[in-house]
């Protein structure tokens, strides 16, 4: 009976163990998944934080390229204004001198405006490969019409035409918006820089963006698998301290037991020995002649 309540005992302490060292893996884990979840944590904050620092710079750059592009337009208006007013004088003329194949030079010079403000508008404009494509085509169009005017006019007797100031006019409009074209071009050509660069920029926020979800989303899974951990840990420490406690119960009541027993026995002992002294006290009684009692 003793070697089979030793064992259990040894097997109780050994289930203790077991569960003790299972506990403390658990802890363990749990941290570790915790510091995991920290490096994720700070990662994320990091990626959001140069993230946040490239959106300055972003509004930054946009409010240059929107700079640039205020200006261009500008100057392309006064382009247009000078292509316009140039084209006003030719066509004044020409409505003066009468019939345009008398006057083929000023239709020349007429389409020539054309295909110069054509040419601008495909140089300075954004947009789609249909419209750019139709664009080119007027051009061509417009290019060939140039050559057979041009043609003609070289194959006929030019009409004079007096070199009045509206010729001079023309001319200097034409300058002026050849200047003012050349500005627009700058302005469109930084304007296009700065926006590749804002192109870029949002290109990196965006992957930063990427990142950092990602980021965010491991910190999830991890913390959560600690939080899962932490919960099996706290379970099996609530087991081991109920197993302890009801051995600890167990150990009182065989200690209380075994108490009780130690005082019944010594009861009895006390008891033999009370019997003992009065028969030995009975046996003196009757050699004395003495009456012989049990009371006390």
């Amino acid at each position: 009976m003793a070697e089979v309540e030793t064992k259990t005992k040894k097997e109780d302490l050994e289930q203790i163990k077991n569960a003790e060292k299972k506990y403390q893996s658990l802890i363990e884990k749990r941290n570790e998944l915790n510091q995991i979840a920290s490096q994720f944590r700070d990662e994320r904050d990091m990626l959001n934080k140069k993230r946040n620092e490239l959106k300055d710079s972003v509004d930054a750059c946009k409010k240059e390229r929107d700079k640039l592009v205020i200006k261009m337009r500008e100057h392309k208006e006064k382009r247009n204004q000078y292509q316009q007013q140039a084209k006003e004088l030719i066509d004044a003329k020409r409505k003066k001198k009468g019939d345009v194949q008398r006057n083929l030079p000023l239709r020349v010079e007429e389409i020539k405006a054309d295909i110069q403000m054509m040419e601008y508008e495909q140089e300075t404009s954004i947009m789609n490969t249909r419209k750019e494509n139709k664009l080119i085509d007027r051009i061509k169009l417009k290019r060939r019409e140039f050559a057979e005017v041009k043609k003609q006019m070289d194959k006929q007797q030019l009409i004079e035409v007096d070199l009045t100031d509206t010729d001079k006019a023309i001319t200097e409009l034409f300058k002026k918006a050849d200047k003012e074209h050349e500005k627009v071009q700058k302005y469109y050509g930084e304007s296009q820089k700065k926006h590749e660069e804002f192109k870029t920029l949002i290109y990196e926020i965006a992957t930063l963006i990427g990142e950092a979800n990602k980021k965010h989303k491991k910190f999830i899974e991890a913390r959560e698998e600690a939080q899962v951990n932490h919960d099996k840990a706290m379970e099996m420490r609530s087991k081991i301290v109920s197993v302890k406690r009801e051995r600890i119960q167990q150990y009182q009541q065989s200690k209380e037991i075994l108490r009780s027993q130690n005082l019944k026995a010594r009861k009895e002992l006390m008891d033999t020995e009370k019997l003992d002294k009065v028969a030995d006290e009975s046996v003196v009684a009757l050699k004395g002649g003495k009456k012989i009692t049990l009371s006390g």
